[in-house]
């Protein structure tokens, strides 16, 4: 079975990512991209649905860190014999999808054992498997229909029963380099190449790249880690930013709210998009303006609010009936069907986001204005309907007070372009929609009697979306009504001093069972805070949610604070993203105190 979801780490080559567990499994890939079937789905079921393990034989202990401020992972085993070292990577910056590990002795001896199980198509898929010679080089070839994967290493471990196995003694000193790599079955590689090269090249790449990251930040490290797996989830050749590398990890185990995260939202890629800027990374904002202009290319009335990472439009949903779960948490999916839904406030996430690259760019690029006007032409039309919401609700659609304050946002940034960068467009009747939105708002989306905003227009309950309210600039952070609103969300969403996103039991999603803590919410609540003038619960809030992530510094979607586990997809870019937006609200206000 696979193990808890926060003894995982992430590797990558910024096309696609691996899960690598603490026993030296790596029990998830998907190849060549994110969204791409998997060979190794041990993940979401055992063994048999493939996966790549290397381990000492008997009793060990296991540590691990990222080397450096690199994706470059390295697990140290310890027994009672000696002491080895496993670095697992994927080289970047070549177009080519490569895992490489590298064994490495540091004392004694440590006798290993190593599993290579390749299983096509979500691990329903046995390849043929066979021994060849590429470049001079003895190799193993797994080919299943369009995917060919090709084993190399000193050692070719020995088949039995579809699976390769291996087992040997490593001594101080000794160094065993093993790589994985795809290619399409079609074109069969001349040269597999130099690995030491790649190796180096990829850390050395990553470290250039977080010496630019501001360090001006409590836990800065923290920080760094989070920008460092965002990039990691950026597409390098079409800028689509993933959600999550994973499908099904569950909000609850043994339930069945298990979604495929594996696509491109455009409201998290706007999100991601904002920190990056912040951080004062600027390249990754062209790479993902020029993306958004062609994944949202022609009418926008057939915008979608998420799309795969080349940008392509058809996610749809099925259930893997095969695969039985990450501790039988059914059904499996892939695809997501939320992609046909309402969301109204993607287009405000898109217009803040795109305002934030001409304020840090100092430039209105033509071919991004004229989508964002033809986006605008759309909303005006429709934002007076109801939705489905940030949560992408499978219930009944509302009137979200958090999809409404979002078309706010969206015309006051449309007016801000034409009032400060001068651009063009019907700014009189964006004012007007502007204000009419606001009022709105104010009234129908706020409870008088608790003093408080609502989840939406009909309903007295609260949502924890309602905490950017004052981040977006609709009201003040230290509102009397946006005072209301955290101490509502404090009384109804908090469980163990972490914040849920809405009371399940209201039936408001249409979905069966309950959900943890939503660690993206509980970092909201620390920009809340910050906003409203409590810097020092925000500071303590951020601090402990902070000492949260895993060992190496990453977080899944939800926290379970009863029983200290990680629940939901893993990492979650959403996470990541506002943990760093929480530490740039916390340096704000340190400043203005």
């Amino acid at each position: 079975m696979a193990l808890r979801i926060e003894d995982y780490a992430l590797i990558g080559d910024r096309r696609t990512a691996a899960l690598v567990g603490s026993n030296g499994s790596i029990d998830w890939l998907c190849l060549p991209r994110f969204d791409s079937p998997a060979c190794m789905a041990a993940l979401l079921g055992t063994e048999e649905h493939g996966h790549w393990q290397i381990e000492p034989e008997g009793d060990y202990e296991s540590s691990r860190r990222y080397l450096s401020s690199s994706s470059v992972l390295e697990t140290t085993f310890r027994t009672e014999t000696g002491m080895v070292t496993l670095t697992d990577l994927m080289p970047t910056g070549d177009g080519r999808a490569d895992l490489v590990r590298r064994i490495r002795g540091v004392e004694g001896t440590v006798r290993l054992c190593l599993q290579w199980r390749v299983r096509m198509e979500y691990g329903e898929v046995t390849p043929w498997v066979r021994r060849e010679e590429i470049g001079g080089e003895q190799v193993i070839t797994a080919v299943a229909g369009p995917d060919l994967l090709v084993l190399r290493g000193p050692r070719m471990p020995e088949a039995r029963d579809h699976t390769h196995n291996d087992e040997f003694d490593v001594e101080a000193g000794e160094e065993l380099t093993y790589s994985m790599t795809w290619v399409p079955s079609h074109r069969r590689p001349d040269d597999l190449g130099d690995l030491d090269d790649r190796i180096r090249q990829t850390i050395d790449k990553d470290e250039d790249w977080a010496q630019l990251c501001r360090t001006d930040l409590r836990h800065p490290e923290a920080v760094k880690r989070s920008l460092l797996t965002l990039r990691l989830m950026t597409h390098a050749a079409t800028g689509g930013i993933v959600a999550a590398p994973t499908t099904s990890l569950p909000e609850t185990f043994g339930g069945s709210r298990n979604w495929d995260y594996r696509y491109c939202w455009l409201r998290d890629a706007a999100l991601t998009l904002g920190s990056l800027l912040e951080a004062g990374y600027t390249d990754e904002a062209m790479l993902w303006r020029d993306w958004l202009l062609r994944a949202v290319a022609g009418d926008p009335h057939d915008l979608q609010v998420m799309y795969a990472v080349d940008g392509s439009r058809r996610l749809v949903e099925r259930e893997l009936e095969h695969l039985p779960g990450y501790e039988d948490s059914r059904p499996v999916r892939v695809g997501n069907g939320a992609v046909d839904q309402l969301q109204h406030d993607v287009i405000g996430e898109v217009m803040d986001a795109l305002e934030k690259v001409r304020e840090v760019m100092d430039e209105a690029d033509g071919n991004a204005w004229e989508l964002q006007k033809a986006l605008l032409s759309s909303l005006a039309e429709n934002w007076d309907e109801p939705d489905c919401g940030i949560w992408e609700m499978r219930g009944d659609l509302q009137h979200f007070t958090h999809s409404k304050a979002l078309v706010w946002v969206a015309f006051d940034r449309a007016v801000r372009a034409v009032e400060k960068h001068g651009l063009d467009g019907p700014v009189e009747e964006w004012r007007r929609l502007r204000d009419e939105v606001r009022e709105q708002v104010l009234t129908r989306g706020y409870d008088e009697e608790r003093g408080t905003f609502t989840q939406h227009y009909d309903t007295k309950e609260v949502d924890a979306s309602l905490l950017v309210l004052a981040s977006f600039g609709l009201v003040a952070g230290d509102d009397p009504r946006m005072l209301g609103t955290i101490r509502a969300i404090e009384e109804d969403l908090l469980r163990d001093g972490l914040v849920l996103r809405y009371r399940t039991h209201t039936g408001v999603d249409g979905l069966e069972g309950d959900e943890h803590p939503f660690l993206a919410c509980s970092f909201w609540l620390v920009e809340a805070y910050a906003e409203a003038g409590r810097v020092e619960d925000a500071t303590a809030l951020y601090d402990r949610l902070v000492g949260l992530a895993n060992d190496v510094g990453l977080y899944a979607e939800e926290y379970d604070p009863g029983t200290g586990r990680m629940v939901g997809n893993f990492p979650q870019a959403f996470s990541h993203l506002t943990l760093t937006q929480a530490a740039f609200a916390l340096a704000r206000h340190a400043a203005d105190t």
